[in-house]
């Protein structure tokens, strides 16, 4: 990989980062380009900032380098942040409806974006073997600490999901892995290659009203954060062979004092 040039990379972030704040759209998004034409595999997130201001098309995910290089940089305070300052209870609502609907106990959890553990330690009374897997090496670090799965991996999950052929696991999760995805196929599909039939895959994503949707499956929404039409997540997953099971609206997470709308989804796998 040829070297970055790391000064001339912040010199060129720190000033889109500046001209965006200022409201100059057109430059803030000129001086992105600049930052994705020195860093090509986009540690800084350059190429989803600009779909975030409107301009371009939403790519089909977060790149890989940007979410390894974030969730590395905030691993320590990960938990603070997300569940002190956040409000992030995404993982206790699983194991609620986990409940409510009779679902369990599991042989084999896979949990996607599994992070410092946080969904594995809601559900580990209620499944034998937990399988973790995540691109952040830092992440999985602390989860390991915890002692919470039987198998944790440092991998980016569409990889994973393609090249797994262990046993299908009963449960799949992702929590919190949607709004670093655009195109939802490669997930659902994947997840449907290493489930077993009548297996569950639970998941949480984050919307806009349709208003804002405007029609698209998917786009960039504030703070850099893919969000989907609810439309678009049910014509994939009966697509890839899932069966809805239901579907709530929950507030993912607080931002800047105000609620992240979004849902989520209980998904049983059809036999094929």
């Amino acid at each position: 990989m040829a070297k970055i040039d790391e000064e001339a990379l912040a010199e060129a972030y720190n000033r889109a980062l500046a001209l965006e704040k200022a409201g100059d759209i057109d430059a803030a998004v000129t001086a992105y380009q600049e930052v994705l034409a020195i860093d090509p595999d986009d540690h800084g997130g350059a190429s989803v900032r600009i779909a975030a201001l409107g301009r371009g098309e939403a790519p089909p995910k977060a790149p890989d380098a940007y979410v390894e290089t974030l969730f590395d940089q905030h691993a320590d305070a990960f938990e603070d942040i997300l569940v002190e300052q956040l409000g992030y209870t995404v993982p206790m609502m699983v194991r609620q409806r986990l409940q409510a609907l009779n679902l369990g106990p599991f042989k084999r959890l896979l949990d996607l974006g599994c992070g410092t553990g946080l969904t594995g330690g809601t559900l580990r009374d209620m499944v034998d073997d937990m399988t973790g897997i995540d691109i952040s090496e830092k992440m999985v670090e602390i989860a390991h600490e915890k002692d919470l799965y039987e198998t944790l991996y440092v991998a980016e999950l569409e990889d994973y999901l393609e090249d797994n052929d262990d046993e299908g696991f009963d449960l799949v999760t992702a929590t919190d892995v949607l709004p670093y995805l655009g195109a939802l196929e490669p997930l659902f599909f994947g997840t449907a290659e290493n489930i077993a039939d009548g297996g569950i895959f639970v998941f949480s994503s984050e919307t806009r009203p349709e208003e804002v949707m405007a029609g698209r499956p998917f786009m960039v929404g504030p703070h850099q954060r893919f969000v989907h039409a609810e439309a678009y997540v049910r014509e994939r997953l009966t697509a890839t062979g899932f069966e809805l099971v239901e579907i709530t609206d929950i507030n993912v997470r607080m931002q800047d004092g105000e609620p992240s709308p979004g849902h989520l989804v209980v998904a049983k796998k059809t036999s094929n």
